[in-house]
């Protein structure tokens, strides 16, 4: 029988912090919507249904198109990496899983990685610890790839962006540190020594840094690059063309950089996928490149809907066949 304060513990546990989490996503949503909503509002409510009339479904379509292409670039590069480490995955497999997780991408602490980490272990029997490299890897690419496009958009763009060297050089150093397994398991080791608990944890996390010495390959990190590089300036791509159909033609490179700064500044701010923090940044740096509100506010609704949110629509559409299929390869392995 459950004892008493096992029962309590039992009611405060994983249910309040599901609880808090989803009210800290609610919250977040609704700072953004009224933020943007206030910002229309001061510019006139008429002129920002004006813009978003001038877009077509075609238009909307080629958008969505891109981001696929972003997606599915990616999720080829999810496929590499697991090969590498040596999982017995197919491409449409890791497609799938890559694709799944978009479903949790505006939970806190990323939780989408720990569910394709989790369809790996039941389709393969490979453990969480084993399967980590894979995660870490996938982030380091996509800050090393950010900050590559962020350094050259920056020098082709007239007039260049104000505070985006820092943001490029933190990228790039993170990606350096991200996949130099030595370097990072020192850094897990000073880490562990400077707060002196969770030893088995940072165990662990040193496991999963010496193990990335995998992906110290050179085609390997030729394709994790080119395929990063190719599935972020489509979204880049995006942008521009947005808003030259709205009337604001900045120049492409302009726009990849505001694009992938503000993708990159969001990330900074801590908030799950960047809530808040992206599009403050976004709407920032068009105004101070000249784009009115009327049409730098609808720019940044309509931008991420097609990329955050249509990633999360793919997410929960992919989500039920990811869980059907891990089920049926448990029981299978049991």
């Amino acid at each position: 029988m459950m004892s008493l304060s096992q029962d309590k513990s039992a009611e405060t546990g994983p249910r309040p912090r599901k609880l808090r989490d989803r009210l800290l996503i609610a919250g977040l949503l609704a700072l953004v919507a009224v933020g943007l909503a206030g910002l229309a509002s001061a510019t006139g409510w008429a002129e920002t249904r004006a813009q978003l009339a001038r877009l077509q479904l075609w238009q909307i379509g080629a958008l969505l198109g891109l981001s696929a292409l972003n997606y599915l670039l990616r999720g080829t590069r999810w496929h590499l990496l697991a090969r590498r480490l040596g999982l017995p995955t197919r491409l449409s497999q890791d497609i799938r899983h890559y694709l799944g997780g978009f479903a949790m991408s505006v939970t806190p602490g990323r939780v989408g990685e720990l569910v394709r980490m989790r369809w790996l272990r039941r389709e393969t029997g490979w453990a969480i610890e084993r399967t980590a490299p894979l995660a870490l890897m996938d982030r380091a690419g996509d800050l090393a790839v950010m900050g590559l496009i962020l350094a050259l958009s920056i020098s082709l763009a007239a007039g260049g962006i104000a505070g985006a060297l820092p943001v490029t050089v933190f990228a790039l150093a993170a990606a350096v540190i991200a996949t130099r397994p030595r370097l990072l398991a020192a850094l897990i080791t000073l880490a562990h020594r400077a707060t002196g608990r969770m030893p088995r944890l940072f165990a662990r996390a040193r496991a999963a840094a010496r193990s990335m010495a995998r992906f110290s390959h050179g085609p390997t990190l030729f394709g994790v690059l080119i395929l990063g590089f190719l599935g972020w300036m489509a979204e880049g791509l995006s942008f521009h063309l947005l808003l030259l159909w709205l009337g604001a033609d900045i120049g492409l490179w302009k726009a990849v950089a505001i694009f992938v700064f503000s993708t990159l500044a969001g990330g900074l701010t801590g908030a799950p996928g960047g809530l808040g923090g992206a599009e403050a940044a976004m709407v920032a740096l068009l105004s101070l490149d000249g784009v009115p509100l009327e049409v730098s506010i609808p720019a940044t609704a309509v931008i991420r809907l097609t990329t955050l949110w249509f990633a999360i629509a793919i997410g929960l559409a992919v989500f039920p066949l990811a869980e059907r299929r891990a089920a049926a390869s448990d029981r299978r392995l049991a």
